[in-house]
């Protein structure tokens, strides 16, 4: 009896295998992005309150999703077990617990937004498949217990034995194989790729980088930012594959005239372009979640205009094709600054990850409220009337960016020589633009460093100065002054509730 009894645990395992991996077979078939296991997911970082949010991008960065999977499924795994050992003496404790995971499963997928009775299916045939799994081998356990107990000399043990592990390494292989076909099923991105590859659009042209920009200082990080290198927040986890074919752009709600625009109606409005910095609310002092790129869209103010938006309404709610919301101001998508739902992303069709095939890009605002990735919907509303995703995690309602510089060169912790030190960096104010950059030695006076040349106001400016340091330990810290004479504050504040401030300062001997 002791034998067979420590093997209900791993029934429990493979059996719970199984109705995951048949579930995200169905869903593949059924193209429900939202699979179970995937809605799950995606619920947690929903509910998932800010300042954790907050320590899950600064400690794992691009890798949070993954490890929060990771961390999901070893939780299933000991839920599983605890379940298949209770299907020896308390069956009925296996059922409850199967409904309470089925459940959970369901609210998930209906509290998605686009929900139809069709992404519900997966859901059901993974609870069913657990039933009719943990009935098969809570049998052949049974059989393999008995036999072991039987006081009959001639009765041998292994064939049940065998039998049991047989069907424990065939639900195993068919749960694995489920969703590998599954991933197969469901996969659209070789289709979108495709579409990326084939797509041509004639005014967006390849990016030139304009002369003096750069301050020519090795280990400056590069005035343009590559696709590759621009870093990635999102709360998808999986990015929304959208044939060009599928995508459409509904702008409703406090308008005069209601707009639905297909992707050939965006691009027949004609390509503006220019070269925008963006920044994320998380990034800290110093830190690198920011590029600037060459951006190749539609102006949204001749779009908004045409939607002709109500006197009193002030905000635009912007959801993604994932459910993800922001609230922006509707001034800065209406003035004169280049806001634009962005077709093109240095000279190339948008990465799937960053948005393909349309993102919104508003020069000037953090990320949170204004670079909606994949956008389907926009709702022409107030501030009154609307929670987006991040502000209800308790970041502000409105986020402006804060005049920021950063240091690059030395990098903090370096050894330099003693002497004449070359120090560079980048700095960023956008839709007001940097007047001057300073730096400071060792809390002394501050020195003035030179710019480099800008296409716009919208975009950082790398900067570069000269200072003398002796041998010893140093310090030196970089401030900015912007166009409206305002200078970069040493207070330091955290990212939560509206972006950080301070200096950026680093540490550095010289010998």
């Amino acid at each position: 009896m002791r034998t067979s009894r420590s093997w209900w645990w791993l029934s429990g395992v493979v059996v719970g295998a199984l109705g995951l991996g048949i579930s995200y077979l169905a869903a593949g078939l059924l193209r429900v992005r939202e699979s179970p296991a995937v809605a799950v997911a995606e619920g947690v970082i929903d509910l998932t309150p800010g300042s954790v949010a907050r320590w899950a991008i600064e400690t794992f960065g691009t890798r949070d999703k993954a490890v929060l999977l990771a961390g999901m499924f070893v939780i299933l795994a000991i839920v599983f077990a605890l379940l298949g050992r209770a299907a020896r003496t308390r069956w009925w404790v296996t059922v409850v617990g199967y409904v309470v995971l089925a459940v959970l499963a369901g609210i998930a997928v209906v509290a998605k937004p686009g929900f139809t009775v069709v992404n519900i299916v997966p859901v059901i045939v993974g609870f069913v498949t657990w039933l009719i799994g943990l009935a098969v081998m809570a049998e052949l356990l049974r059989r393999w217990e008995l036999v072991e107990a039987s006081d009959d000399a001639a009765t041998d043990p292994t064939h049940s034995r065998r039998g049991f592990f047989v069907a424990a390494g065939a639900v195993g292989g068919v749960a694995l194989l489920s969703a590998f076909l599954g991933k197969l099923a469901g996969n659209t991105r070789d289709q979108v790729e495709k579409d990326r590859r084939l797509l041509r659009i004639d005014e967006a042209t390849k990016p030139v980088v304009p002369r003096g920009v750069k301050v020519d200082v090795e280990g400056v990080r590069p005035w343009q930012t590559s696709a590759d290198d621009f870093y990635l927040i999102d709360t998808a986890i999986l990015k929304p594959n959208i044939r060009l074919k599928d995508w459409e752009l509904r702008i409703h709600g406090m308008v005069g005239r209601e707009l639905v625009l297909s992707y050939d109606d965006l691009v027949a409005r004609g390509i503006s372009e220019d070269w925008i910095t963006l920044n994320c609310v998380s990034n800290e002092v110093g830190g690198d979640l920011i590029g600037n790129a060459w951006w190749s869209g539609v102006r949204l103010a001749g779009i908004l205009a045409e939607a002709v938006p109500d006197e009193a309404a002030d905000a635009v709610l912007q959801t993604s094709e994932d459910g993800w919301t922001c609230g922006t101001p509707l001034s800065v998508m209406t003035d004169d600054r280049h806001a634009m739902l962005a077709v093109f992303m240095n000279g190339e069709p948008l990465t799937v990850e960053h948005g393909f095939p349309v993102r919104t890009i508003v020069p000037g605002l953090y990320g949170y409220v204004s670079a909606c990735k994949w956008v389907v919907d926009m709702e022409v509303t107030t501030f009154d009337a609307i929670e987006a995703y991040w502000t209800g995690k308790g970041w502000s309602e409105q986020g402006p960016v804060k005049l920021a510089s950063r240091i690059d060169v030395p990098d903090d912790g370096a050894d330099v020589s003693v002497g004449t030190l070359v120090c560079a960096g980048t700095a960023w104010m956008q839709h007001t633009g940097i007047e001057g950059v300073e730096v400071s030695l060792d809390g002394g006076a501050w020195t003035a460093a030179t710019l480099g040349r800008v296409p716009s106001e919208d975009t950082w400016v790398q900067w570069r100065a000269e200072i003398e340091v002796d041998e010893g330990d140093h310090d030196l810290r970089v401030r900015a002054i912007d166009k409206n004479g305002d200078v970069q504050t040493g207070v330091e504040r955290d990212v939560l509730p509206d972006g950080a401030t301070g200096w950026h300062t680093i540490d550095f001997s010289a010998s």
